[in-house]
């Protein structure tokens, strides 16, 4: 069986005698599926599906179901290949899908972001039925952010569709997408961050328990968080647990329920609210409009000479900073710890249409670790960070709350950043910046360390000063590092 044409991307090259010595390597979150499993092999990724589920992948491309998907950007493309095999006794195709140059997870998501990953997802299970398939997953972790749109990166995620059966992802959509959506709108956005703590979905019970008891008496919340929850804890005893996945439903009850699923989730929205760095650039408490347009024309300068293909900014509020090195082609990550920070930056390049900046939650002080089973389902920012191949990290701003607002010693700050990149631009803002005296005003100065050459002794440890620049009006300079 041959797939339709994909003309999004250039399959690999054969492989050579030197790439087929090379170990495979299963992904460690991929174990729990007996459909496939996905797998890298000379440092790209592929797909094996396996024969148990040949059927039903076979369903995904005669009913016509990928290309609707690929057409309207919620799947991301992939070739069959003949080369290489994982499982040589369970393999039926192998794929080699488009190459994502990140995966994010969802307790790095902005609220809106998350919104438009469940909206997506709900599109591609109305599209399913229209195709006589349906979700057999609605994980979260699933779904990535794509040129724009958000698409499945799971293609053994369907199912043929059986009449009268309800969604069997029901559950688990509403754990992913709807219990948190709901609680960062109605209580606050950092409870997103409970997908740290489970994996699977933020339980509904827990969900029912920190929402608003008003949200009891509405359509969606109060159907799909509360009745639910409710539902399950009532088959939740030995021997019934079959009966909690629900009776029949006709095709039409089901897209009834599909499109219900869809107005609560489009229906909820973000309190507008201020926070501590939301304003930040308006304000421009620290900057002259000469002086911020003169670190703009250097950042630049400097992004222009290194010609990076991938860039992260570290602390990068809304992105100002992080627009520049799309502009010049990079890949940009624009991270920042504040939600409307990144709220503002992702739902500014929605208007744009920029696709190359994606901005994502991040706290440098507590990083995304490894999570899951033995620590390997889910990967740390370090870890992703060398899969990346992260050409520039920028520091703009950031040292001085790091080392002072968060007692992290330079020298530190200094192994981390090499951990992530192969060069840095950094900004060191001095004690004599109001920022940094600010930082100060409510604490004893005992960061005898931080000083111009105290910076400069810590991170030459790990970098090799490439260039320096004073910003001018200001105390600030950069500086480009290059790591040994």
């Amino acid at each position: 069986m041959k797939t339709s044409p994909v003309n999004a991307f250039a399959g690999p090259a054969p492989l050579t005698k030197e790439i087929a010595d090379e170990p495979y390597h299963r992904d460690s979150a991929s174990w729990r599926d007996p459909a496939g499993c996905v797998f890298s092999f000379g440092g790209k990724i592929f797909r094996q599906v396996n024969r148990s589920f040949a059927r039903e992948y076979g369903l995904l491309h005669t009913t016509g179901l990928y290309e609707e998907l690929l057409a309207d950007g919620l799947m991301i493309p992939h070739e069959e290949v003949a080369e290489p095999i994982f499982d040589t006794s369970q393999a039926h195709r192998i794929l080699y899908p488009e190459q994502l140059p990140f995966i994010s997870y969802p307790y790095e998501w902005s609220f809106a972001q998350l919104q438009d990953a469940a909206l997506a997802t709900l599109r591609m299970q109305q599209k399913a039925l229209k195709h006589g398939m349906t979700l057999r997953d609605a994980s979260a972790f699933n779904v990535q952010p794509r040129r724009g749109t958000w698409a499945l990166i799971d293609t053994l995620s369907f199912e043929q569709y059986k009449p009268g059966q309800p969604w069997i992802a029901y559950r688990q959509f509403c754990q992913h997408f709807l219990a948190p959506l709901a609680l960062m709108a109605k209580v606050d956005p950092a409870l997103c961050g409970l997908f740290r703590n489970q994996l699977d979905g933020i339980d509904l019970n827990l969900a029912a328990k920190l929402l608003p008891w008003r949200t009891q008496l509405g359509l969606g919340l109060g159907l799909h968080v509360h009745a639910h929850a409710r539902f399950l804890r009532r088959f939740a005893s030995a021997g019934q647990a079959s009966q909690a996945r629900g009776g029949q439903l006709s095709n039409r009850q089901l897209k009834r329920m599909l499109e219900h699923l869809e107005s609560t989730v489009a229906g909820l929205k973000m309190r507008r609210s201020r926070s501590t760095w939301s304003e930040y650039y308006d304000s421009m408490l620290n900057y002259s409009e000469a002086a911020f347009s003169a670190k703009h024309a250097i950042i630049t300068d400097m992004l222009r000479e290194l010609a990076p293909t991938t860039v992260w900014d570290l602390g990068a509020n809304n992105g100002a900073f992080s627009r520049i090195a799309a502009e010049q082609g990079a890949h940009t990550i624009a991270w920042d710890l504040d939600h409307n920070c990144v709220q503002a930056a992702y739902e500014a390049g929605k208007q744009s249409g920029e696709q190359r900046i994606l901005p994502l939650l991040l706290d440098l002080t507590n990083p995304s670790p490894d999570l899951g089973w033995a620590h390997q389902e889910r990967h740390s920012l370090a870890r992703r960070a060398a899969r990346a191949k992260v050409d520039v990290v920028m520091m703009l701003g950031l040292i001085h709350h790091l080392s002072i607002g968060a007692n992290v010693p330079l020298g530190h700050i200094s192994r981390y950043a090499a951990s992530l990149g192969e060069t840095l631009i950094v900004e060191f803002v001095p004690k004599e910046d109001s920022q940094v005296r600010r930082l100060l005003s409510a604490r004893e100065d005992v960061f005898a360390e931080y000083t111009r050459a105290g910076f400069e002794a810590a991170f030459k440890t790990d970098f090799m000063i490439s260039g320096f620049v004073q910003i001018p009006e200001t105390e600030r300079s950069l500086y480009i590092l290059k790591r040994k």
